[in-house]
């Protein structure tokens, strides 16, 4: 519901005002009778003049024409946003070496996939009318959402994320080959696939550059992400005695493979060694790879005000049949 003129309902204020200057009126005029037996006569008899009811009825006249003068309006707006026909699929690494605690999240150590999946999610945030889909990969690729419009379904299967849902290794050709696979809607404006990963190509059956061949000749772009510090990083372990402790690991990343993928698609290679990086890295490419929408907005109202003005005279009447009325 809306008010079309609401600048109006500020006259609502005054009724209180209204209300406080009635009262204000002074003594009710008196007679000097001569006998107590003259004024209990009359008392019998006399016009009822209930002042507050009548009052009260008065005002909540007042008010109901105000708010019909308001243009109170229900109904309803309907917002469609038109897809941009891009087409984007996030391919994420959650092999072991992702629970490195390289990375922070809200001033403290996190691991590298929660970092992640926070960036993600700012990514696709700013990206409404793209459809996007989801791809997790370690030792062989898992289609975790396909390309959709509905990116609330997309958040929640991005939260489902974790490490060790597939079986170890990182078979980087068998993920951007499924990712490929997966793009090949022609009718897409462009299609774009995003990679994320932490180590190098072990497993698989699929050499990454051939899979980066598949992409060239179909015309898709293969941004790809080495994420994590260089050199060592922290990675908790679980000792003989059951207790937990962190230990130095090697950060061993596939710098020329994956930057020759991206090179091979018209993309671009970027290494994040920090949670500020990693931002900066899918922020360039949500403005490299630019988005048009199309909205269109629907409204529907009714006029309510006639019941306000009927709802005003029926109180009016009620206020003219309380005047008039005698008490026995």
């Amino acid at each position: 519901m809306r008010f079309l003129y609401p600048q109006l309902l500020w006259l609502l204020a005054l009724l209180p005002l209204l209300a406080l200057i009635r009262g204000r009126r002074g003594p009710a005029p008196a007679l000097v009778f001569s006998t107590t037996s003259l004024v209990a006569f009359l008392a019998k008899g006399r016009r009822a003049r209930p002042s507050r009811l009548l009052a009260a009825l008065r005002l909540l006249t007042i008010a109901l024409l105000i708010l019909a003068f308001a243009r109170p309006q229900l109904g309803n707006t309907t917002t469609e946003i038109e897809a941009s026909g891009i087409d984007i699929l996030l391919a994420v690494d959650v092999s072991g070496s992702m629970e490195a605690l390289d990375f922070t999240l809200q001033g403290r150590p996190a691991n590298r996939l929660d970092v992640v999946k926070s960036v993600i999610r700012q990514f696709v945030d700013q990206r409404p009318s793209d459809r996007i889909g989801l791809l997790a990969f370690s030792g062989r690729p898992y289609m975790v959402s396909p390309l959709t419009l509905d990116h609330d379904w997309l958040l929640q299967r991005l939260d489902a994320l974790s490490i060790g849902m597939v079986e170890d290794g990182t078979a980087i050709g068998s993920a951007i080959g499924v990712g490929v696979n997966r793009l090949q809607d022609p009718q897409a404006k462009s299609r774009i696939l995003i990679l994320l990963t932490d180590g190098m190509n072990n497993a698989g059956t699929v050499p990454p550059l051939v899979a980066a061949e598949a992409a060239e000749a179909l015309g898709i772009k293969v941004y790809t992400i080495g994420a994590g510090t260089k050199g060592e990083a922290p990675m908790p372990v679980v000792d003989g005695f059951g207790r937990q402790r962190l230990m130095r690991v090697t950060v061993d990343i596939d710098d020329e493979t994956l930057g020759k993928v991206a090179a091979m698609t018209g993309a671009r290679y970027f290494r994040a060694t920090d949670t500020e990086s990693l931002e900066k890295v899918y922020g360039e490419i949500n403005s490299m790879e630019t988005t048009t929408r199309t909205i269109k907005k629907f409204e529907n109202y009714q006029e309510l005000f006639p019941w306000f003005v009927g709802a005003a005279l029926i109180f009016l009447g009620f206020e003219l049949l309380a005047s008039q009325r005698r008490l026995p």
